[in-house]
């Protein structure tokens, strides 16, 4: 090696006799030879290990970005980059300190002026060992091949250094190492306030997981080496890059059979039911309605679920295809995805909606709308300035909506609509609604409260909805006295206003009297142990509440005018309050708030490969305050807030925000149609769900609200969130990433247009 050493570096010749030479010549010939026959299996060719590629650099890249979908490209949340390069229990690889010789032998092209002959014909050999690399290696000395190589080997080290270190830097700039600005979500028991730091991301195909199931979490960002240590090579990066190892290669196939093997725990069916790819479990339950002793207070369009609920999956319409967006959806749809035409033969005439070719239009009109909907609307504003839709009045119960064209058009004037209908003879109302991108859902106005608190809605409003207000003491009116807001409107616009047939002229001034009487607070008023917030599953009472008169009991005020309401603490939260995360309710209300901002700019927005403009339907499967539909106030998205029953009761804060919600239990359906929802938010949801009833049946009902190729969003523990995954890829849906740190985790996966072929027959549902 000495002597291959000295004639490179000093370019010394050697005073020697022609036949000294030509000896030692085929002597190092002879020992090339020998060395290439028994290196050439993991030396050639020499071309991979001269510059590093490109291929090889986005290779690296491709590891640490998530799966980016068709709708967008997206970028990288904050709490998805942090923390790509380095592990704290990972120290970086040595390197030993480089003599003097050794660095002018690196770079011999940066001194053309001392370069021999012999030197510029070894520098041509190098540049046509691309064109042939075996060629190469046969022509050039032994012991110069072994030092090329170490030089060679020098600079790919050096390189790949160089590479983590630009990685890192590319990470900074996309705001994926930007130190946590401390507004985190408060505790609530099971959240950690780390979640929304760097959690680890898993490729749809590579998943780097534990040998128990758990997501290997990596260093925070703060957590980099500084200095000249960034620039060092460490294993981390070694990983990520051409070369695997083969513990990581045996875990990734032990983790796949594992999954496999957890996936094929979940076998799912066809539901055979009568109503086919429009099934409602808890209103299609034959077995229940067909029990009844009376149907006169339309007992048979309530909810009645069945013991169990379904796990089988509902199948889809023939030719069903992705929905229109809005807002083209308020005036057409696919035919295909609502194949229903009895409510337009019905009611055609009366513009409620048309069969256009393959499309279902929607102009705009209906029974009351003769001059369309915005026209009434406004109509409405004029002969009643203080209703001042959009400011004023901001969130309004649509009652008997039909294809709820008059909320779809309030939209324009800022307005919220909660617009419901039975699931009835008027075949798929409810249904249009919801493919149309307007807010709706299947209920009844019967023997039960409606699903809202008391005194929530700035006004209420029916169109000729045929509902016996007056009768049995006018329950079915002191309902909505129940849900309205001290000081708002009820706008009734019926057939007694224009018509004089006696059946009608009778209804009209029974409606009269009754609305006299209870101005008059004539009606029997409610005891005082009556909760007007009490909803879920509560019979109807044909009596009033009283309207609250303390400046600090709620519905004592209107609220702000929107859009201030929707930041403003409500003042009824007092600081003497307890929040749901254990801080002072005013402060949990603005913690939840800026919590929910931030995770939606800086993640959901831009971070998930989600193209938002497609998003219409929305819903926050566990709401708490409303802080996931508040941020999104500035999309043309609307969100249904739901409330659990077996949570805190925050549903009141929502509607004084000038949001909108529902109360729900997740262990039975949903009061909705088939694929109603584009989006679907579930936070800290499933871990709690899973205590009373079956994950399985959960999941199945979000496949079956959920439109294809609609996204579901979970944030949760890992645990959790490992168990959704395989349920994910069990139905045969898009894993588009996961994260987990700290045993918190976020799951986004959008579900495909695959059914099974085996049925499950139901027989409680079949008619």
């Amino acid at each position: 090696m000495a002597l291959g050493k000295y004639s490179r570096v000093d370019n010394r010749r050697q005073n020697s006799s022609y036949c000294s030479t030509v000896t030692i010549t085929v002597f190092v010939g002879l020992c090339l030879v020998g060395v290439w026959m028994m290196t050439s299996s993991s030396v050639v060719p020499g071309q991979s290990v001269d510059v590093p590629s490109q291929e090889n650099k986005n290779e690296v890249k491709q590891q640490v970005l998530p799966k980016q979908s068709e709708d967008s490209p997206g970028e990288l949340p904050e709490e998805a980059t942090q923390g790509e390069n380095s592990t704290p229990e990972e120290k970086p690889e040595e390197i030993p300190e480089e003599k003097p010789e050794e660095k002018a032998e690196e770079k011999p092209e940066e001194k053309p002026e001392k370069r021999s002959p012999r030197r510029s014909r070894r520098r041509s050999q190098r540049r046509s060992q691309k064109r042939s690399p075996k060629k190469y290696l046969m022509k050039i000395p032994s012991l110069m091949m072994g030092q090329l190589l170490r030089h060679k080997m020098k600079e790919l080290m050096q390189m790949m250094g160089t590479l983590k270190s630009k990685n890192g830097e590319k990470n900074t700039e996309d705001g994926g190492t930007k130190p946590d600005d401390g507004g985190t979500k408060p505790d609530d028991g099971e959240r950690n306030d780390k979640t929304d730091e760097k959690v680890d991301q898993k490729d749809s195909k590579e998943s780097d997981k534990s040998p128990d199931g758990q997501t290997n979490n990596q260093s925070s960002g703060e957590l980099l080496p500084s200095g000249a240590q960034s620039e060092l090579l460490n294993e981390t990066t070694t990983q990520s890059g051409s070369w695997s190892t083969q513990a990581a290669e045996s875990k990734n196939e032990k983790e796949t059979q594992k999954s496999a093997n957890q996936q094929g725990g979940y076998t799912w069916k066809l539901c055979n039911v009568t109503a086919g790819p429009d099934y409602i479990p808890c209103l299609d339950n034959w077995q229940a309605i067909r029990s009844l002793h009376s149907t006169k207070h339309y007992e048979h369009r309530e909810r009645h679920c069945p013991e169990e609920p379904p796990t089988c999956l509902v199948s889809l319409p023939e030719g069903y295809k992705r929905p229109i967006e809005w807002a083209t959806s308020r005036e057409k749809i696919w035919y295909h995805n609502v194949p229903h035409t009895k409510l337009a033969q019905i009611k055609g005439h009366q513009n409620w909606v048309k069969v256009t070719g393959e499309f279902l239009t929607f102009p705009g009109g209906g029974t009351q709308f003769k001059h369309g909907a915005l026209h009434y609307i406004d109509f409405i504003n004029e002969s009643v300035p203080d209703i001042a839709w959009g400011k004023q009045t901001r969130v309004i119960l649509d009652v008997g909506c039909g294809v709820a064209s008059f909320g779809g058009y309030l939209f324009d004037r800022d307005v919220l609509t909660m617009s419901f209908a039975p699931k009835d003879e008027h075949e798929a109302q409810v249904q249009f609604a919801l493919e149309r991108g307007i807010p709706a859902i299947s209920a009844v106005m019967g023997t039960k409260r409606l699903p809202y608190p008391g005194r929530v809605f700035d006004a209420v409003h029916c169109a000729r909805c045929r509902v016996p207000w007056h009768i049995e003491g006018g329950k079915l009116l002191l309902e909505l006295n129940r849900v309205l807001r001290p000081g708002g409107f009820f706008v009734w616009s019926a057939t007694p206003v224009y018509q004089k047939l006696a059946e009608d002229v009778e209804i009209w001034q029974a409606m009269t009297e009754l609305t006299k009487a209870i101005s008059k607070q004539e009606p029997p008023l409610c005891e005082a142990s009556d909760d007007p917030n009490g909803a879920w599953n509560v019979p109807l009472k044909a009596c009033m509440h009283k309207v609250p008169v303390d400046s600090l009991e709620r519905g004592s005020q209107w609220p702000e005018k929107w859009p201030a309401r929707l930041g403003k603490t409500p003042y009824w939260m007092l600081s003497s309050q307890v929040g749901v995360y254990g801080k002072p309710a005013p402060e949990d209300f603005t913690a939840d708030y800026e919590h929910w901002k931030r995770v939606v700019s800086n993640s959901y927005l831009n971070g998930i490969g989600i193209n938002w403009s497609s998003v219409r339907n929305t819903m926050d499967m566990r709401s708490v305050y409303g802080g996931f539909a508040a941020a999104l106030k500035d999309l043309n998205v609307w969100v249904m807030n739901v409330i659990t029953v077996d949570s805190p009761d925050t549903l009141p804060i929502i509607y004084e925000r000038g949001l909108f919600g529902i109360y729900h239990d997740w262990c039975e359906s949903f009061s909705t149609y088939p694929r109603s929802y584009d989006l679907l938010h579930a936070d800290h949801l499933f871990s709690k769900v899973k205590k009373r009833c079956s994950m399985a049946a959960v999941f199945a009902e979000v496949d079956r609200i959920l439109r294809p190729e609609g996204k579901l969003i979970v944030r949760d523990n890992v645990e959790t969130i490992n168990e959704l995954e395989n349920m994910a890829r069990s139905m045969k849906w898009e894993v588009r990433m996961t994260y987990s740190k700290d045993k918190e985790g976020l799951l986004c996966v959008q579900k495909s247009m695959w059914r099974p072929t085996e049925p499950e027959t139901l027989t409680y549902a079949i008619a």
